[in-house]
């Protein structure tokens, strides 16, 4: 048994066979092999075969498009076979083989991605683009080695965990929720988009835990434990009885939570508390219902880009607002416009600038109002989509005014259009932002004064106010939700919507933990926007609290002098509190 501390990006447990998807999607038989002089040479035998059979197809490819096309084309495929027949390709493979005892398709797929590395590092642009060569000659290998071809993640029978090097948002978009038990990668962090994907399908999910693919095999017992952010390989039949319970306990949890889908968050001196859901897809309308939302306080739009490999029309925009505001009956629906970049991967290709540092470039408003073609169609569908029910307009990452006052111009811009066009809007849509720069928090007095709401999204914010990169595990410990510089932003923003009536909610992750339900209620947040899933554990803790009690909490909390000790004191007093109540009951 192993067990490897990672990052928890998405609840719940998972227990089963691991499927290894590694190398853009292939589904490795394994990573190694039994350490037999009969086993090694078996490998080597399918190796070179694959070998020869690959530099047969791509002659045979070279002749044809030189007979179609010309000497000029056919020298395109020079760069793979003159790869095939370097000794050293063969050499390198072997040793891996026979010495680290990888599998052949392990063995050919970390050699070729050494040989990119070493590309990529040097400072030569003509071999920097042979890594697409080197790449394109391991996808033949790895085919024809499997047998098969690249996985398809969305088509799987059996009920698996995937392990992977890496998942992209729009790869977990795609994973089948039937069959798909949890996921864990080695790369990742928390607050990155593909942790919100992974909380949206409600798919347990552990990234950032280094290193861990050549230690396991497909077809082993593992567990993905998206509650504490650990991943146990072949787990000992005590270590899996112990786990079996807590899945046992967790859906008895579950079975007595779902009484509170239709009582009010209501704390215990009468103040009622909104609890609404942040949605990822236009399926999650029945799963927030269920749970007992108050409404949507964020329908996340980047789902439409995630799944699609052309650019979404108006009506794809229109049809999938509609879908949710019909399904919530009247309840309020926050649409936030479209927030590509930074980790969150489109249709559009790869911008290499954007690549150097993609939190802090084209991203999210930033990107719409560069990309008009995009965000008016986008707008429209809003407004549409307005005179079906409640639905507010949300734009992300504004941290100018500027930025605020375009994108409301181009709004009124689009009405202007569709009453010309004789198409029933909401004239007086609610529009509001969302406070994830420091900038924003710290310009908000000014804000408050152009919005009708607002919506603090914590994962930003976190990031920018300390510097951190949510996505990577190597600064993990400074990305605290808890630091007093970000609890104070949150403070001075509650503040300034409280002076001017301007309603204000939370739909980062902070709000979906429990460890911060009492210090937000008592920094004065009364909307909490959170995954739907969090719903009836937060609303339980709303409903044994007061917002005195509440207000003591936060204010000594703020009297604290780093994340670490503000932590313990909060889970301190939800322990007091939950322990209370079960007195009490």
């Amino acid at each position: 048994m192993q067990q490897i501390q990672g990052i928890a990006v998405s609840p719940g447990l998972a227990i089963g066979e691991s499927l290894i998807i590694d190398n853009e999607g292939f589904r490795f038989p394994h990573h190694l092999i039994v350490p037999t002089a009969t086993a090694t040479d078996g490998e080597v035998r399918r190796f070179v075969n694959a070998l020869d059979e690959v530099g047969v197809a791509i002659r045979a490819s070279r002749d044809a498009v030189t007979q179609q096309l010309g000497e000029r084309y056919g020298a395109i495929f020079a760069a793979h076979i003159s790869l095939l027949a370097d000794p050293r390709l063969r050499e390198d493979v072997e040793k891996k083989i026979r010495e680290d005892f990888y599998s052949a398709e392990y063995a050919v797929s970390r050699t070729l991605r050494g040989y990119a590395d070493h590309f990529l590092n040097m400072d030569n642009a003509y071999l920097a683009e042979r890594v697409h060569d080197i790449y394109d000659l391991e996808r033949r290998l790895l085919q024809t080695l499997t047998g098969r071809q690249r996985e398809d993640l969305d088509r799987l029978d059996t009920q698996v965990v995937v392990l992977a090097h890496n998942l992209t948002p729009g790869e977990t978009v795609h994973l089948n929720r039937r069959f798909v038990l949890g996921f864990a990668t080695e790369i990742g962090g928390a607050g990155g988009h593909t942790a919100i994907v992974a909380q949206g399908m409600e798919i347990p999910a552990v990234v950032g835990l280094g290193r861990f693919l050549s230690d396991v095999s497909s077809g082993d017992t593992v567990i993905v434990d998206g509650d504490q952010g650990m991943l146990i390989l072949r787990p000992d039949e005590a270590t899996l009885q112990q786990y079996r319970q807590r899945v046992e306990r967790r859906l008895a949890t579950v079975e007595r939570l779902r009484d509170l889908r239709d009582v009010p968050a209501e704390t215990l001196d009468g103040v009622r508390i909104k609890m609404l859901a942040n949605i990822e897809f236009p399926y999650e309308s029945e799963a927030c219902l269920d749970r007992g939302a108050d409404g949507i306080g964020l329908y996340r739009t980047e789902f439409l880009y995630l799944t699609a490999k052309v650019e979404p029309a108006e009506e794809d925009h229109y049809r999938a607002y509609a879908e949710v505001v019909q399904a919530m009956k009247g309840r309020p629906v926050v649409i936030r416009t479209l927030d590509l970049g930074g980790d969150k991967l489109g249709f559009s290709q790869e911008d290499p600038e954007e690549n150097r540092n993609p939190f802090l470039g084209l991203r999210s408003i930033r990107l719409a109002l560069a990309n008009l073609q995009l965000f008016r169609p986008q707008l429209r569908a809003i407004l549409r989509a307005s005179v079906l029910g409640d639905v507010r307009v949300m734009f992300p990452l504004i941290s100018t005014m500027d930025e605020l006052l375009r994108a409301k111009q181009l709004l009124v811009e689009e009405m202007d259009e569709l009453s010309a066009e004789g198409i029933e809007y909401n004239r007086e849509i609610p529009v509001g932002i969302m406070v994830e720069s420091p900038a924003a928090a710290v310009m908000i007095d000014r804000f408050v004064e152009e919005i009708d709401f607002l919506s603090i999204g914590t994962n930003d914010l976190i990031q920018y106010t300390l510097a951190v990169d949510r996505g990577n595990p190597a600064v993990k410990d400074l990305y605290q939700a808890s630091d007093p510089a970000v609890l104070r932003l949150i403070q001075r923003t509650l503040e300034a919507a409280d002076r001017t009536d301007v309603r204000a909610s939370m739909c980062g992750q902070m709000c979906s933990d429990p460890t911060y339900t009492m210090l937000l209620l008592g920094l004065g947040l009364r909307d909490l926007s959170v995954a739907p899933s969090s719903i009836p554990e937060i609303k339980q803790i709303c409903r044994k609290v007061t917002i005195p009690q509440c207000q003591a909490v936060a204010e000594q909390a703020l009297t604290m002098r780093g994340p670490r000790e503000i932590d313990a004191y909060l889970k301190a007093e939800l322990t007091a509190v939950n322990a209370a109540s079960d007195r009490g009951s």
